[in-house]
């Protein structure tokens, strides 16, 4: 197991989902103690807190809405107070709504950018102030979409906060630079798990239909998502912010057929 990210402290919210989970473990697997919210229940935490533990690593995991502010300003001081100051910082909550502009209601297109847009902002703010407070370097990575970039008309306010989030990210990068702060995005393409996942969940012809128009022919697994963080995370990375680590197999490459 490599000690490269140890005496570390990696905060990541939507840690129990498919990606988050990945990434917790790759860091985990790297030296670093880990900090998880989601919205799941405390028991459903227990048996992944037991394997990141089980890597000789401290873990914890609380229940935390994104989208409220002064909650992930709470917790972010809460984690700083049980495992150090978070130096990893990773927003990666997210959700999806299927519906098209015609269709998409007023609270749906609210709630998506709170908490896929806002609430990114929230921690990784509250983050990087932390570490400046302390005078300390660190890592934020956000998860963001090949959608930042690319028009999926069946879920228009998921791209706008993806391409949001990239902007945010490239200030925040600015900003934050010198401090010893750099932040940067990683935006995977069609993921085989996760929101994209449960999409085709049960439906093997349109996971195939997908795969087969992926240039590279296979799909986005989570831990390729997890280990292009944790490449961000590296502290031999120095030079890299404010910038776009693409992982859509060539997707975004292809113009579509007419």
């Amino acid at each position: 197991m490599s000690t490269a990210l140890a005496s570390q402290t990696a905060i990541i919210s939507g840690g129990l989902g498919d990606i988050g989970r990945a990434i917790a473990r790759e860091l985990a697997s790297q030296g670093a103690d880990i900090a998880l919210c989601d919205l799941r229940p405390p028991a459903d935490a227990e048996p992944f807190l037991s394997e990141l533990r089980a890597l000789g690593q401290r873990a914890r995991y609380d229940v935390v809405d994104v989208s409220d502010a002064s909650a992930m300003r709470a917790w972010v001081r809460e984690v700083e107070s049980a495992l150090g100051v978070p130096t990893l910082i990773i927003p990666n909550a997210a959700q999806v709504t299927q519906a098209d502009v015609r269709h998409l209601s007023a609270e749906q297109w609210r709630r998506e950018l709170r908490v896929n847009l806002d609430g990114a902002f929230h921690l990784a703010q509250a983050g990087a102030l932390r570490l400046v407070e302390h005078r300390k370097p660190g890592r934020i990575v956000f998860i963001g979409s090949w959608a930042a970039h690319r028009v999926h008309a069946h879920i228009p306010a998921y791209c706008v906060a993806k391409a949001g989030l990239r902007m945010l990210c490239q200030c925040m990068a600015v900003e934050f630079a010198t401090h010893g702060i750099l932040v940067n995005e990683v935006a995977p393409g069609i993921v085989d798990a996760g929101l994209s996942g449960r999409i085709m969940d049960g439906n093997d012809a349109l996971r195939d239909s997908v795969r087969a128009l992926t240039p590279v022919n296979t799909l986005v697994q989570p831990d390729d998502v997890a280990q292009a963080v944790a490449f961000l995370c590296a502290p031999n990375n120095r030079q890299m912010t404010g910038s776009v680590i693409l992982q859509d197999g060539g997707l975004s490459l292809l113009t579509p057929k007419p």
